[in-house]
């Protein structure tokens, strides 16, 4: 497959696929939503309100315009086939990392980050997860289904093994799951984010996979979500992870998922996903030069 830029790429990011060192791609999956639906619009809106944002960080004290970077827009999913997408999903993630890019995936529901992680897990078999989320997506099962966004961190385990995924700013589970947890198949800390820092630092030479749920916001910060879940972090708080990120020497992906831009009509929750994806792209840009 010949991968092209998109006319209407996020911000400055619209160099050529080849001369790129890290590739956007959205996946517009919303099939598993499970409250309310809207995820698959998140891409395009994200590239639409774009404008509104410069191109410099002071955070990451980068600029979009030093790097270059290639939107490759919306993959083009078959609505309603779960299978099909993820494989969809999947082989164009292993495509784009034969060609040694580093991926930025917009979701879409977190169902499309298992087969983008399964992807990466095949280049890097050491890879850690790190996961921001209000939920714990642990599930074996959810409403009949195998394969959901409240299942697909279950799935991820049974890729990496026990103590390889850090979830960060849990909240909202099943009994069953926070059972499962507490029996060691993985390290999770329940409503806060602050021992991110310790655990940056056991990682810190490891290949790491980071994905974020934009509903690890509290939704006074982020309503335009599927299933808000109140007491999350503040924006503030998410910055300061991205300042620990930034001392990881092997970054090889990132994703941000669940953003429903229609169930916030003031904009402000796209705004907030924009700016997270400024700072994921400078992140994995710097990232790249430690290598």
């Amino acid at each position: 497959m010949k991968f092209k830029k998109v006319d209407l790429s996020f911000q400055s990011c619209g160099s050529e696929f080849d001369e790129s060192e890290v590739i956007i791609f959205s996946c517009p999956l919303d099939t598993t939503t499970s409250f309310r639906p809207g995820t698959r619009f998140a891409g395009n809106q994200i590239r639409v309100d774009s404008i509104g944002i410069e191109w410099y960080s002071p955070h990451r004290q980068a600029n979009l315009k030093s790097f270059k970077t290639c939107d490759i827009g919306d993959l083009d999913l078959p609505v309603g086939d779960v299978e099909k997408s993820i494989n969809l999903i999947y082989e164009t993630t292993k495509e784009i990392l034969n060609e040694d890019k580093k991926t930025i995936m917009i979701g879409g529901e977190h169902l499309a980050s298992y087969p983008v992680i399964k992807a990466h897990f095949e280049k890097y078999p050491n890879l850690k997860i790190i996961h921001l989320d209000a939920h714990t997506d642990l599930r074996e099962e959810f409403l009949g289904m195998k394969f959901s966004h409240a299942t697909f961190m279950r799935h991820v385990h049974k890729l990496v093994g026990d103590n390889k995924i850090y979830q960060f700013g849990i909240r909202s589970g099943d009994e069953a799951e926070f059972k499962w947890v507490d029996e060691g198949h993985v390290i999770q800390q329940k409503f806060e984010i602050d021992t991110l820092k310790q655990v940056c630092d056991i990682i810190k030479e490891e290949p790491v996979y980071i994905t974020i749920d934009l509903d690890v916001l509290d939704p006074g910060v982020f309503p335009g979500t599927g299933t808000p879940e109140p007491g999350g972090i503040s924006y503030k708080e998410l910055l300061w992870a991205f300042d620990q990120f930034e001392t990881l020497n092997n970054i090889v992906g990132l994703d941000i998922v669940e953003l429903s831009p229609m169930l916030d009509p003031s904009g402000a929750s796209t705004a907030v996903a924009v700016k997270t994806l400024r700072e994921g792209v400078l992140l994995l840009h710097k990232n790249r030069l430690k290598r």
